[in-house]
């Protein structure tokens, strides 16, 4: 066993003044202790169950002290060997194993550096009695040009084995959200780990549990009387000269849009797609308000691939495009289509999980729409009908009348506007009542002989595909649906009483009623 008074830290000591700079999130930087300790358990594996006995498990230990300042990282692996102090603090002094989890030498410096001016190693290795302590000023470190530190020295037990790392002075103290952020992120990327049982890993005295996420069994969305499919798929990609990509992708049994997204792992370590930071490529996932971008899920393991310094980023090296295409192809594969089950799969359930979202995007979209300057409107663009509507003229497509619906399966609301200088009241309806109704449907009982307002009913089906393809309209996005939902039924009203036998006659009146009136709603915002 070396004795050990003093460790260099030169070549670069100005380095650790630009460090506090680096572009860390605080569980990335977290991580990078994390790492240590992993590599260390596994690097001594044979060492530690001689000492511990096949029940060891690695443990570490992360406490964040508010009162004072301070963040406390311990494990239980190896410590710090005497032979290793000339480049363990030592600034990119590569390790002699770069093919596992500390891989650039800088890990525990840089994070320490980013996080704390003013931080502490204290370790004792296996097999050794002798606890060492290393103290680093940053400031006073650069100030002065410190080249060598002074190693505290003492004797401890035999058998002791640790690693305690204090953060001090922290420059932007995780709290709140932060540190439930924090942990969600950390679960999420030791998952493989902590999954296997290889590492305990603890925050504030709390264990980490990645929750995996119930994947999708239902039939085919061709055919959904069709037998149950577990909606996994394995993934197997050769992008040649040695760089592989395989694991599994998925579809949640139920949709998350913070949650979904791929998670890329390489070294069974996460480095993109963390917890609420999920890897979403737009050629596969789609965009936002789409079921894709909210079901698929998975994980991938990279070979081959080199890493941001910050182990946060693949270096991808123009290869993700055909990552991309052979995974798109895979997901798409006749044999089990998950884009496509992702994007056509519904259920009530997946409809009413949102529905008093949609309940009060209608009520405040109706609210818009409800502009009563649409009633004080002088005289429209277009003439009023000359002459007027025939009496009695054959449906030509409307629903006569619509069933009523038990109230728990519908959400309602009115609508008042002015088409060619009548006044109209459209009633909506949200439909949860039937997965196999029309998107459309519409009760027409207008007559010139009544008195106004006329009045047409519309009823709209949220477990219709079309509707499941916007799980998460605001306000203004269900405006728009309304204008048009409207706008048709006005259209086919118009076109039945002037027994237009034109077909583009629709069109034509759908196109003046979204021009002239329901834009108004959102332009005079």
């Amino acid at each position: 066993m070396e004795k050990v008074s003093t460790v260099n830290i030169r070549p670069g000591v100005n380095v650790l003044s630009v460090l506090p700079h680096l572009n860390y999130k605080a569980w990335f930087a977290l991580a990078e202790f994390v790492d240590n300790s992993i590599q260390s358990s596994l690097d001594h594996r044979k060492q530690l169950i001689r000492a511990e006995g096949e029940g060891f498990r690695l443990r570490v230990d992360i406490e964040f002290r508010s009162n004072e300042n301070t963040i406390v990282i311990r494990d239980n692996a190896a410590g710090i060997a005497s032979s290793d102090y000339s480049r363990a603090f030592r600034p990119a002094e590569i390790p002699p194993n770069a093919s596992g989890l500390s891989e650039f030498g800088m890990g525990m410096k840089s994070a320490a550096c980013w996080f704390a001016p003013n931080w502490s190693v204290r370790s004792t290795a296996i097999g050794e009695s002798i606890e060492r302590t290393v103290i680093f000023d940053i400031d006073q470190i650069v100030h002065d040009s410190v080249e060598e530190l002074r190693v505290i020295s003492s004797e401890v037990a035999a058998g002791k084995h640790y690693t305690e790392i204090r953060l001090e002075r922290i420059r932007k103290f995780p709290r709140g959200k932060t540190i439930q952020k924090i942990k969600d992120h950390l679960a999420s990327i030791y998952r493989v780990y902590l999954r296997d049982g290889a590492l305990e890993l603890f925050v504030d005295d709390e264990p980490m549990r990645y929750d995996e996420p119930a994947i999708l069994k239902a039939p085919s969305y061709r055919d959904p009387s069709g037998p149950v499919v577990e909606w996994k798929k394995d993934i197997d990609i050769n992008l040649g000269d040695g760089r592989t990509a395989t694991g599994f992708v998925a579809i949640r049994e139920t949709a998350n849009t913070r949650l979904a997204g791929l998670a890329l792992f390489r070294r069974k370590r996460l480095v993109l797609g963390s917890a609420d930071e999920g890897y979403r490529p737009e050629d596969i996932f789609g965009r936002p308000n789409t079921y894709p971008y909210q079901r698929l899920f998975g994980e991938i393991h990279l070979k081959g691939f080199s890493v941001s310094h910050t182990k946060d980023g693949v270096k991808w090296e123009e290869s993700e495009d055909e990552f991309l295409r052979q995974l798109r192809a895979e997901l798409s594969n006749d044999q089990l289509p998950l884009i496509q089950q992702a994007r056509e799969h519904r259920t009530k359930a997946g409809a009413k999980a949102v529905r008093q979202e949609a309940a009060a995007a209608l009520q405040a979209a109706a609210a818009n729409l409800n502009n009563k300057s649409l009633y004080a409107q002088a005289e429209l663009a277009a003439p009023p009908y000359s002459p007027p509507f025939p009496a009695a003229v054959p449906d030509v497509g409307s629903d006569t009348e619509l069933p009523v619906l038990p109230s728990e399966d519908v959400e309602e609301a009115e609508v008042r506007l002015q088409f060619r200088s009548e006044h109209w009241i459209v009633r909506f309806e949200l439909s949860y009542a039937d997965e196999k109704a029309d998107w459309l449907t519409i009760r027409d009982h207008p007559s010139i002989t009544d008195p106004e307002p006329r009045e047409v009913g519309v009823r709209i089906s949220m477990l219709h595909p079309f509707m499941a393809q916007f799980p998460t309209l605001d306000t203004e996005g269900f405006s728009a649906i309304l204008n048009v939902a409207a706008a048709m039924a006005l259209a086919e009203v118009a076109a039945t009483e002037l027994a237009d036998r034109h077909p583009s006659a629709v069109r034509r009146f759908a196109n003046e009623i979204l021009r002239n009136h329901m834009s108004k709603s959102i332009s005079d915002e």
